[in-house]
């Protein structure tokens, strides 16, 4: 009778979703558990949206002046006779103080607006007409991140942080942490939808899967979950992909397809793409020349071939040689050893090469 008590009280406890941790048993457990409804609505968002993230990250909306963000107003040319103190915090009214030309409400522009509305703030105080430069030393953009996490707290949003880069700011999960339930949940208006997303923690560290580490917005929320009794007993699934994260994970036929490509690439412009070519020997009297013909440019940039020496010219990759009359013969310095010109069918392109005939 009495085990068959203690299996009840211990079936309860489970499925009421305390955790053993820290303390033992308890039918009120604490710590950061998913409430029904948030799990009601983890299960109905999907599982992998079509968001920015990591290896497609996308550049923030412009950015719009508010309480806390530092700011420095000053003349654009510095032999002005306007005079504006130095770098302030946007205060909670939304103003900065501009001297003796008075304060003027900020919040809310643009850069460009705010430098507008202070240049006819000045005009209309008795100052001079001077062209203002405002800059934003530092936005109140953060994001937070809850839970089992060794420091939760509000972080600031500088780059395009993900989620692991907020994880891992706030000092990494505690041993207390749920491996399953860590979801992103993005604020929308009350009337509206609510955007929330599971995280696939694991799949993130362990396999490099991309497809939940998505970039952070100013005012997102990373919860980690505590560890429920559930998690502890069944032990057996510790090392079982989370059924939201359950998916076919592939080892690549190539590691090249993992090479590193910029994560803004397509939003930022870039410099110039590198030419590739390739070669073919023709045999032309008693010695052998090198033609080189252009492949198609690639749409994305390429690495140069590991063939060309990295002081050659960009616009003709072909190695020099001399009794080619269509390359152009690179001058001589006086006094400079006679190299032999480099082939790159040699494994070394220098090898047995006499680099000091000149020399005494």
């Amino acid at each position: 009778m009495i085990r068959f008590q203690f299996m009840c009280a211990l079936l309860v406890a489970a499925l009421s979703g305390c955790s053993s941790t820290g303390g033992g048993f308890s039918l009120t457990p604490t710590g950061s558990f998913l409430t029904n409804q948030t799990r009601e609505v983890l299960d109905a968002s999907p599982r992998a949206a079509a968001l920015p993230r990591e290896l497609s990250r996308t550049v923030l909306p412009g950015h719009f002046l508010q309480p806390g963000d530092v700011v420095v107003v000053e003349p654009v040319r510095l032999d002005s006779d306007v005079r504006l103190p130095a770098d302030q915090r946007v205060m909670a009214d939304g103003t900065v103080d501009l001297g003796g030309y008075g304060r003027v409400i900020i919040a809310g522009l643009t850069l460009e607006d705010a430098e507008r509305l202070i240049e006819q703030r000045i005009v209309d105080a008795g100052g001079e007409r001077a062209q203002i430069n405002v800059r934003l030393i530092e936005a109140q953009q953060v994001y937070y991140v809850l839970g089992e996490v060794n420091s939760p707290g509000a972080f600031p949003l500088v780059g395009s942080e993900t989620v692991l880069d907020g994880i891992l700011a706030a000092g990494g999960l505690t041993n207390r942490a749920s491996a399953c339930d860590l979801i992103l949940v993005r604020p929308t208006p009350p009337p509206s939808c609510r955007v929330t997303l599971p995280i696939c923690y694991r799949a993130i560290t362990q396999l490099g899967d991309t497809t939940t580490n998505y970039q952070l917005q100013p005012g997102d929320r990373i919860f980690v979950a505590t560890r429920t009794l559930h998690e502890d007993l069944a032990f057996w699934r510790a090392k079982r992909p989370c059924d939201r994260c359950d998916k076919l994970q592939c080892p690549c036929p190539s590691p090249e397809v993992g090479s590193y490509q910029n994560p803004i690439s397509e939003y930022l412009p870039g410099g110039p793409i590198p030419v590739e070519f390739q070669g073919e020997t023709q045999q032309r009297g008693d010695s052998s020349v090198n033609t080189f013909e252009q492949l198609p440019q690639p749409a994305r940039r390429t690495p140069v071939p590991s063939t060309v020496r990295p002081d050659a010219p960009t616009q003709s990759l072909a190695p020099t040689v001399q009794d080619d009359p269509r390359v152009p013969v690179e001058p001589r310095l006086p006094g400079s050893p006679n190299r032999t010109t480099p082939s790159p069918n040699r494994t070394d392109a220098f090898a047995g090469d006499e680099f000091f005939d000149d020399q005494p």
